[in-house]
């Protein structure tokens, strides 16, 4: 697991104004906490920070220098704009090499299941208890082969030497459904819009029948442009 190294600086304002002043200097509002101590206020730098979190992960190990002293840091809690993706703030919690840690850790799925199977994921993640020097940066799930019923808990993921599982053995993280035919498909459409009051148009071979009742137009003459029948017409009259 990398470890990584942020240069921080002191924060003496609070409130809003002063963390928007914090991140238009490029830089990312924080507090610091942990065995027992009292919580620092702290600005890191935002694009350093971004980094770490990009590379390393949700559970990178963070050296944070304060002052020329070094706190061996998580972050536990990162606060994002939804739509600018901002970092807006950051607790970090302090650790000691050794110590052992709560972490959630992202589930990483590969492979493919079985052909007319369907994978349905129920967690993203999973908590474990761990040496805050060796969180793993994700925890991988083979689903190659699984068929429909054949569900991995959270019991059955490999975790890493060292670990132990916090989230409950027996909590589904993906579960496997058939793959509905195209009969039951066009069945469920079929009593949707009928629920809704929805009445389908006929089909065009339906429409159109096998061609009886269709009105033929008249062959036009090549001469004046008016049918056959109506230049016979004209003839007899005159």
């Amino acid at each position: 697991m990398a470890d990584f190294r942020l240069e921080a600086e002191t924060r003496t304002e609070f409130g809003k104004g002063s963390a928007r002043r914090t991140r238009r200097a490029g830089r990312v509002p924080a507090v610091l906490y942990g065995h027992g101590q009292d919580v620092v206020h702290l600005s890191l730098p935002a694009l350093e920070f971004a980094a770490v979190l990009r590379n390393g992960g949700t559970n990178a190990l963070i050296t944070v220098v304060l002052d020329g002293t070094e706190h061996l840091t998580l972050a536990k809690a990162v606060q994002r704009d939804p739509l600018t993706r901002v970092h807006e703030h950051v607790d970090l919690l302090a650790v000691r090499r050794g110590e052992k840690t709560t972490v959630d850790v992202p589930i990483v799925v590969v492979g493919q299941p079985a052909p007319d199977s369907i994978p349905n994921h129920q967690l993203n993640t999973v908590s474990i208890e761990a040496d805050a020097t060796k969180l793993p940066d994700s925890i991988e799930v083979d689903i190659t082969g699984r068929e429909a019923g054949q569900g991995i808990t959270a019991g059955d993921l490999a975790l890493p030497a060292g670990s132990t599982l916090i989230t409950d053995p027996e909590a589904l993280v993906i579960g496997f459904l058939g793959a509905p035919s195209a009969e039951a498909l066009e069945a469920e459409l079929a009593e949707a819009e009928a629920e809704a009051g929805i009445e389908r148009e006929e089909s065009d071979e339906a429409a159109e029948g096998a061609g009886e009742g269709d009105i033929v137009p008249e062959p036009l003459d090549q001469g004046s442009g008016e049918s056959m029948d109506s230049a016979e017409k004209s003839a007899d009259n005159g």
